[in-house]
């Protein structure tokens, strides 16, 4: 199967964000790259795919998805991925950006972790037209390489933000006969709240009302992680956003979030992130033009 990380990598729209937005696909694409991106492939990269007229056909982890007119399907890091040819009558934006990029932003969005394993989400009227309202300017922000950077990530935020918003109105209702998605959002709330602490996976379990086992069997189901590595992730994340938003020494950093060994935290980094603290923050000052 292929990787199209690198190509989608050359396809970016901003110099410093790899982050790409393209209508009806109106972009002069070479025919061996489009030939790639029409057969499974896997990506480090978020895809979202707005249909506004007509119907676009995917195939996401074996499973055959039909996104009609008014809806939205999205696709996750990892997530093998086939687009079948396109109807010619078909009116779409999709939207690309990897994990980098999503690190940037100043919260987390709990639907890009699918606890409800429902990729597609439906607008109402409204909505739907506010959503391609985002979907427009973000393409009208990239459509200049050097669009400053804060001003691209404040808009990726705010579809993100009503795509959120939708992704919980869709699914209120979604039942939950074995209780274990409750566990598992209960799970991820609790790390939301605490993870700066670095809360021991036995406390959790218990304060679940779970064995240590069940605690594993439902985070590695909803998430593809260990609790454990599930907490890491979050705390490297935070590490990246406020390294992005304030300047702050590794040292302190690593005791903000709650390690007291600021040599393991900068070699869990580098190991979570591949780069060194010092790197990430030459390329943040890069961003910023400093």
């Amino acid at each position: 199967m292929l990787d199209q990380t690198k190509l989608l990598d050359s396809l970016k729209q901003h110099h410093h964000l790899s982050i790409r937005v393209t209508v009806n696909c109106n972009v002069q694409v070479p025919a061996n790259i489009y030939r790639q991106l029409l057969t499974p492939h896997r990506s480090l990269h978020y895809v979202f795919i707005l249909v506004m007229q007509g119907k676009s056909v995917h195939t996401v982890d074996m499973e055959t998805v039909t996104v009609h007119a008014g809806q939205l399907l999205f696709v996750l890091p990892h997530q093998a991925h086939l687009v079948a040819p396109r109807e010619s009558s078909i009116s779409y934006f999709t939207l690309n950006f990897d994990e980098r990029c999503l690190s940037l932003l100043p919260k987390p969005f709990q639907f890009l972790l699918n606890p409800l394993h429902n990729q597609l989400l439906t607008f109402d009227e409204s909505t739907l037209q506010r959503v391609r309202a985002h979907f427009e300017m973000l393409s009208q922000l990239l459509a200049e390489p050097d669009m400053d950077t804060d001003l691209v990530l404040a808009n990726l935020n705010t579809l993100l933000t009503e795509l959120n918003r939708t992704y919980v109105a869709n699914h209120k209702k979604g039942k939950d006969a074995d209780g274990h998605l409750s566990k598992f959002i209960a799970f991820k709330m609790l790390v939301e709240a605490e993870f700066m602490e670095q809360p021991a996976i036995q406390a959790i379990a218990i304060r679940l009302s779970l064995t240590t086992n069940s605690l594993y069997s439902i985070v590695k189901h909803y998430s593809g992680l260990s609790p454990k590595a599930f907490i890491i992730q979050r705390l490297m994340v935070e590490a990246q956003r406020r390294l992005y938003y304030s300047e702050t020494s590794a040292k302190t950093l690593a005791y903000e979030l709650g390690f007291s060994d600021p040599g393991y935290f900068s070699r869990l980094f580098r190991k979570s992130t591949g780069k060194s603290i010092t790197h990430f923050v030459k390329e943040v000052q890069d961003l910023s033009g400093n």
